[in-house]
């Protein structure tokens, strides 16, 4: 695991050049499992049983936050995620974060054209299910890395870094979070809370949840 820093955005994003964004509908095609991204991970290390981490439902109602837990399902199937957050039937903005094992973030955000999707760390695909979903979500191959040499390679970003731009979190800000890799996803989840105000009513979930 990676040291756990007291990181700050501070003046960073003004700084940074956010990166072209591309939003691709998300659909849960099943396709042969030898072709599929899935299927690369389905020897890695998730199941419900050995995963921490959390998923959340945020719901912004005029001018308040409100946050839930999501099922456990939530963190080994995408599309599982997108059906909790979606049978919310919130008037106001729904979107969900999902913390998996601490090593990346999923922001899954349901949309009528298809769902808004950004996934902190493409190379988890080869190690986790809900990954390696994203990364079929949005029309990504896979990378093409030998799971052996994960710890010599930087992690990358997949999706959209504007997907809570329209909520208070700029394209450049949260580039800067997802780009600092010295800190676990849990802390890069916090961060997202603090940026958007709902930092206490996360807190709040997580504590429920004993994380």
């Amino acid at each position: 695991m990676r040291p756990s820093p007291n990181t700050q955005i501070g003046g960073r994003d003004a700084a940074v050049t956010a990166p072209a964004c591309h939003i691709v509908p998300m659909t849960w095609a099943t396709a042969p499992e030898a072709t599929t991204v899935a299927s690369m991970a389905a020897s890695g290390n998730d199941s419900d049983g050995d995963l921490d981490g959390f998923a959340i439902a945020v719901v912004r109602e005029e001018a308040d936050w409100k946050v839930t837990a999501l099922k456990p399902s939530a963190l080994t199937d995408l599309a599982d995620a997108e059906r909790q957050l979606r049978d919310l039937r919130a008037a106001g903005a729904v979107f969900g974060l999902l913390d998996i094992d601490d090593e990346f973030f999923v922001v899954l955000r349901p949309a009528p054209g298809g769902a808004r999707l950004l996934l902190s760390d493409a190379t988890a695909a080869l190690d986790y299910d809900v990954a390696a979903d994203a990364l079929e979500a949005l029309n990504i191959d896979a990378p093409d890395l030998d799971p052996d040499d994960l710890d010599d390679v930087d992690p990358w970003e997949e999706g959209d870094l504007a997907v809570l731009a329209d909520l208070g979190l700029p394209d450049a800000v949260m580039s800067v979070i997802v780009s600092d890799t010295d800190l676990y996803a849990d802390e890069q989840v916090g961060m997202i809370a603090a940026r958007l105000g709902f930092a206490d009513e996360l807190a709040k979930v997580l504590d429920s949840l004993g994380h």
